[in-house]
């Protein structure tokens, strides 16, 4: 049965020229259904790493003076599968209607995936399919869904499997811009962990090589999460107008794609994990180690980064227990030797592209 979205769909003169069959299996596939007061409501999976989430949010102002008047497409960056709950969480905590949330199709498994698809809103997305007439309708029904609902999703893809931020790919870009509506932004978004709870698996994977069940990894989560606590914080930028982009404009699709990356890449919480791990050398003195932060904490305040902390000391007294912790470095009489140079490299690689002109990447 098809409803009003699909119906829609269905009636496009490109999506025509696949067989309707194809196209309506498809179709049934994305099609999402949004129930609200799911966030608090659900025995979530995860649940109980989700406790362990100090949810914190900055420039809200931006989103609460578009709401009323705007469809709004966020786009964030993506650390971690916890994204999902923790960013449209902050927007249900202060009462801001809650988008439809593109999601990977891996987390459409199982008891999960069920309350993905008929409860959550989220829609299944086949990041690597190359079929024409899956990536029509994928454009198609996007552009359709946010005549209707604001969206939520992630232009790198899937997560970052390095630390550092992803390019941005232009699919999503170029259906929402097809949806004709004078009055969308996009609202860039930016989110960071002083841990991840999936840094040790993504760290040593570095490179997302083959799709993996999400009970595995949700197992493997869930391990990570003993003694596990962190902070996030959910930074919204100002809105940007895209009523006026051409879809059929390469040109301003990528200028668009580039734009809100850049706009992410400046609004991410340079956190004092982040700070510890890029001045970090394989075994430092504590003093030096400070100036070093010292060093580098002025060099990006020149640059107007979102700023965690403002002393070499301050980041030390922050960011040494955590990431002892997790058993990333040690601390041995004033001095620091690090223990899993992979994972520290992972949060040094974070913040790599506000440093990228300096040449200082490597």
């Amino acid at each position: 049965m098809h409803d009003d979205i699909s119906e829609a769909v269905l009636s496009r003169e490109e999506v025509l020229k696949y067989p309707r069959e194809q196209v309506s299996a498809y179709l049934e596939e994305l099609r999402t259904t949004q129930r609200h007061k799911f966030y608090r409501a659900l025995q979530h999976p995860l649940y109980p790493i989700l406790r362990k989430i100090e949810r914190r949010h900055e420039n809200l102002h931006y989103v609460t003076g578009a709401v009323g008047s705007h469809r709004i497409v966020y786009a964030s960056n993506h650390k971690s599968h916890t994204d999902y709950l923790v960013e449209p969480l902050v927007l249900d905590d202060n009462g801001i209607r809650p988008p439809l949330i593109a999601a990977g199709i891996n987390l459409f498994g199982g008891p999960l995936g069920l309350i993905n698809k008929h409860v959550t809103g989220a829609i299944p997305i086949r990041r690597n399919m190359k079929d024409p007439a899956y990536l029509i309708t994928l454009k198609a029904y996007v552009a359709e869904i946010v005549k209707k609902h604001d969206l939520f999703f992630y232009p790198e893809g899937g997560r970052s499997y390095s630390g550092e931020l992803k390019q941005a790919k232009t699919g999503l870009y170029n259906a929402v811009i097809e949806s004709g509506r004078s009055d969308l932004v996009v609202i860039p978004v930016a989110i960071a962990y002083d841990l991840v709870l999936e840094d040790h698996i993504l760290a040593h994977q570095h490179v997302k090589k083959r799709q993996r069940p999400f009970r595995r990894e949700v197992a493997e989560m869930v391990r990570y999460a003993v003694g596990y606590r962190s902070r996030a914080f959910t930074t919204f930028g100002a809105p940007i107008s895209i009523g006026d982009r051409d879809v059929h404009s390469r040109t301003d699709v990528l200028e668009l794609a580039r734009l809100v990356r850049n706009r992410i890449g400046m609004l991410y919480k340079v956190l004092p994990t982040a700070l510890f791990a890029a001045a970090m050398r394989p075994n430092i003195a504590r003093r030096d180690l400070e100036s070093r932060i010292d060093r580098l904490i002025e060099e990006l305040a020149a640059r107007h980064a979102n700023l965690g902390a403002t002393s070499g000391r301050e980041v030390v007294e922050e960011a040494a227990e955590p990431l002892e912790t997790r058993g990333i470095v040690v601390a041995e009489r004033n001095r620091f030797r690090v223990r899993e140079r992979t994972v520290l490299r992972y949060y040094a690689r974070t913040i790599e592209h506000l440093l990228v002109t300096t040449g200082r990447t490597h």
